[in-house]
């Protein structure tokens, strides 16, 4: 508890440098907003071994706090209709438009953006290729070697449970789970040249937590049509080859709507970001990383400050 009566909670298990930790900590940022709609939660990042992120709250917060409140929270997408249209996002742009149009319904009817805000960040049926839509940079899988994108995503909602969320969120990561995984990190890049042995036959180890937490980031990171294509929120695509994301770190405690729109500033998709102009956001690091298309499937690299 700090002088002003805010309490603050170091997310020690991650590191802002790692993708997937990255979208883990925003992803909890969403989550526990959603969860506490009357309640001011914040984020920003504290600089130790790594850039940690850090959860600020009015009201008292532990660890069992935000483990159970998350876990209530992340158990609401069980089923959960935005997760449902299919197994990838191979999809035909009709089917597409009318799983989009019942998502604005019921965010009409309801209020609650979950649905709209997923579809906005899976895709647009506008932009096709190959009679289906062209979706989101951050999908690594589509059916290849029995591996699919919104299939992984009901089963890591269905296999998290509250002791993943705790190992991920504040103890250092042994990969200690098994899959699936949505190959957001970069020890997910399993190629022979980057193994001592070959690992083909390896089982795959996780952080089954961060993965689950990350899929809570996507819808802050909408898709849209630009000229012919389909642009990510953070991407610069200059090809399947040439894409890259980047991200920023900020020092300032904000809540989820200035994370949203900070994610979105051009400055950061600069070749050489001008930090002064950062800077007056708040930003006091920034990451890149590339993603890589290796045979039918996406991986990323590790980052880099630009």
């Amino acid at each position: 508890m700090n002088a002003k009566g805010n309490s603050s909670l170091e997310l020690s298990g991650l590191n802002g440098s790692n993708l997937l930790a990255f979208l883990a900590a925003v992803g909890t940022l969403r989550s526990l907003s959603t969860a506490w709609p009357e309640e001011p939660v914040r984020m920003y990042w504290k600089r130790k071994a790594g850039w940690c992120p850090v959860i600020v709250t009015e009201q008292p917060l532990d660890e069992e706090t935000l483990v159970a409140t998350l876990h209530r929270r992340l158990r609401t997408m069980h089923d959960h209709p935005a997760l449902a249209v299919d197994d990838n996002l191979k999809i035909p742009p009709d089917r597409f438009r009318q799983y989009a149009a019942e998502a604005c319904d019921q965010a009409h009817r309801t209020g609650d953006r979950t649905w709209a805000d997923f579809v906005a960040a899976f895709g647009c049926d506008v932009i096709a290729q190959d009679k289906v839509i062209q979706d989101t940079a951050f999908r690594t899988m589509s059916g290849a070697g029995h591996q699919h994108f919104l299939k992984t995503m009901r089963e890591l909602i269905e296999v998290t449970e509250p002791e993943h969320l705790r190992k991920a969120l504040f103890q250092p990561w042994t990969y200690d789970d098994g899959r699936p995984s949505l190959r957001w990190d970069p020890e997910d890049d399993r190629r022979y040249a980057l193994r001592w042995n070959e690992p083909s036959g390896d089982p795959i180890r996780t952080v089954r937590g961060a993965n689950r937490l990350a899929i809570e980031a996507l819808p802050l990171f909408p898709t849209a049509p630009v000229r012919s294509s389909l642009e990510t929120t953070g991407f610069r695509t200059g090809g399947s080859r040439d894409t890259f994301f980047t991200w920023p770190i900020w020092s300032c405690a904000i809540p989820i709507d200035v994370v949203r729109t900070l994610l979105a500033i051009k400055e950061l998709q600069q070749d050489d970001p001008d930090r002064r102009r950062l800077l007056a956001h708040g930003v006091v690091e920034v990451y890149r990383c590339q993603r890589l298309t290796i045979g039918k499937y996406r991986n990323f690299a590790p980052a880099r400050t630009v």
